[in-house]
């Protein structure tokens, strides 16, 4: 099998996965990653939501060989490193304040979402929340908790940068 090296959550990370193997796949079968979700297996409702480059993008249709050098970021280092760490840092303490998460298996997507959302626009309207969180399903329908804790999450942001 070849060795393809990903550049994860900030470190170099070689793997042994077929160049074909969908990026889910390998973060959570080969590197024991597991917070991003298989939902639906044809990108269309976030649960396995990473960033690329600081892009929002669903690994269970992402071959590996798609991601070259890339950065590729997951749920168990977002808020840690990266361009998007603040924002990171952020959403996740803002899920927690207005207890998002009831069944869960959503949230990585749902945070990776939102973080790359604020990172791209740090004071969103609720439309722009709305078209942005789109992709990312919730069969529990917490959407409007999503919606509350990304517009605190970004008054933390806004607080932090006139502190700054």
């Amino acid at each position: 099998m070849p060795t393809t090296t990903l550049n994860l959550n900030g470190r170099p990370t070689p793997v042994q996965s077929d160049p074909s193997t969908p990026l889910l796949w390998v973060l959570r079968d080969e590197l024991g990653l597991c917070g991003s979700k298989f939902g639906c297996g044809i990108a269309a409702c976030g649960a396995c939501t990473v960033h690329v480059d600081g892009q929002a993008t669903r690994s269970c249709v992402l071959p590996i060989a798609a991601v070259g050098a890339q950065a590729v970021t997951t749920i168990e280092a977002v808020g840690e490193q990266g361009p998007a760490a603040a924002a990171g840092a952020a959403v996740r303490a803002a899920w927690i304040a207005h207890d998002v998460a009831q069944c869960g298996y959503c949230q990585s997507g749902q945070i990776m979402g939102a973080t790359a959302l604020l990172a791209a626009n740090p004071q969103p309207s609720d439309a722009e929340i709305d078209a942005a969180m789109a992709g990312n399903v919730c069969r529990c329908g917490t959407y409007p908790r999503i919606r509350a804790a990304i517009h605190a999450a970004a008054k933390t942001l806004a607080s932090q940068k006139k502190g700054a």
